[in-house]
């Protein structure tokens, strides 16, 4: 067996210039790195203002988000940001109206069960409920 020697060269260096070909792997990578992925924001929304399950449905866009960006799909990674932000602004949003609902009605003693707790004794006095005289 007689063993060819093929010139075969891989560039390891960068140009001496400083740039490379078009679509080179400086450019991608700081696209990639200009895509956000919104987690800790996500993780807060779940964690704190999950309101219908939006916060979980940012966490999942924005993990997505991350997996894409890590592959190098810069693409699919700017969709699934934009994605999660828009549900972490959603989740946020109802979140908060909830809230204040919530201490409008307390306020105004139109919620049933804490006017109930608040209005009506917890021990009745009267002996006729009981069977009394």
């Amino acid at each position: 067996m007689q063993s060819s020697a093929h010139g075969v060269a891989i560039p390891m260096q960068p140009y001496p210039d400083g740039k490379e070909e078009a679509g080179g792997a400086k450019a991608r990578a700081a696209q990639i790195l200009r895509v956000k992925d919104y987690v800790l924001w996500s993780l807060c929304s779940f964690g704190i203002w999950n309101a219908c399950c939006l916060g979980f449905a940012a966490l999942v866009a924005s993990v997505k988000s991350r997996d894409r960006k890590v592959v190098g799909d810069v693409e699919g990674a700017s969709y699934y940001g934009k994605r999660a932000k828009c549900l972490n602004i959603s989740a946020v949003i109802l979140s908060v109206l909830f809230v204040v609902i919530f201490i409008v009605l307390i306020a105004t003693g139109n919620l049933p069960s804490v006017q109930r707790e608040i209005y009506s004794p917890r021990y009745p006095s009267d002996s006729n409920q009981y069977g009394g005289k």
